[in-house]
């Protein structure tokens, strides 16, 4: 996504771009004191800093009918997780609001996002909360599916689930905020335009992972939500939230707002 604004394939004679990487959960955290003019967030993380921050109509992951997984070491089923210990990749995580709607009765072990298939190795936890490209890759490990929150999300809601988004600070002034939106957008499109050359830049923060793997990761969480989250995605979204917040995983009931 970021491939055009990060190589300064596009420019701007208004704003400029410095690249920083972190994990989801670091930014969501950070994304709570507006430590970043422009963030990936998680989409559970909106309600914490929705005083802060609009969502950008381009930029977002989501898993139309796939997600993040559950996966174990042992066969199982959705039933036999209660009280099963499950590690997850971070408490701001939409994968673990939409695993708390789903069956709010374990307990949660918070492990960095590429550590869940180690510890569930490890016997350290039951049952691994699986997100990133460990989705294509955790049979390898022998390890068993038990379900997907994508494919549950869209079933019982018939809905795509929004997982990540990128938001704008709302103090930017507005001719700083539009044309912040022009470029994400640009480079998006830039990107599934220039589909070889965006995915090999990519492949450089891959953590090891085969290209033809890359690829196909890459097709199921940019897509044509990603280049324009249209009405679907604001719909689904709050849906999501408002789930959240009736479960009382979410404090208080925001309305999802995006900028474009």
């Amino acid at each position: 996504m970021f491939y055009a604004l990060a190589t300064r394939k596009i420019r701007s004679r208004l704003v400029q771009f410095r690249h920083v990487l972190e994990d989801i959960e670091s930014l969501n955290r950070k994304a709570m004191e507006g430590v970043y003019d422009l963030t990936a967030i998680s989409y559970h993380a909106y309600p914490y800093v929705a005083d802060k921050y609009m969502l950008l109509a381009s930029g977002s992951s989501i898993g139309d009918g796939y997600g993040p997984l559950l996966v174990s070491s042992v066969p199982m089923t959705v039933e036999e997780l209660k009280g099963k210990r499950i590690a997850v990749p971070g408490k701001m995580t939409t994968a673990y609001l939409a695993l708390k709607i789903m069956e709010p009765d374990f307990e949660a072990v918070v492990i960095p996002f590429d550590q869940v298939l180690e510890a569930l190795k490890e016997r350290i936890v039951d049952v691994a909360l699986v997100i990133h490209e460990a989705q294509l890759t955790f049979a390898k490990g022998g390890f068993h599916q038990i379900t997907d929150l994508g494919r549950w999300f869209k079933s019982a809601y018939d809905l795509p689930l929004p997982l990540g988004a990128n938001a704008l600070l709302r103090k930017l002034p507005e001719d700083v905020r539009a044309e912040c939106c022009r470029l994400m957008k640009e480079s998006i499109t830039y990107a599934l335009d220039n589909h070889e050359e965006a995915l090999n830049y990519a492949m450089q923060f891959a953590r090891d992972m085969e290209p033809a793997l890359a690829e196909k990761f890459v097709g199921m969480y940019v897509n044509h939500y990603t280049v324009d989250a249209g009405e679907v995605i604001p719909k689904a979204a709050q849906k999501l939230l408002d789930l959240g917040f009736e479960a009382g995983l979410i404090p208080r009931r925001v309305e999802v707002e995006f900028v474009r």
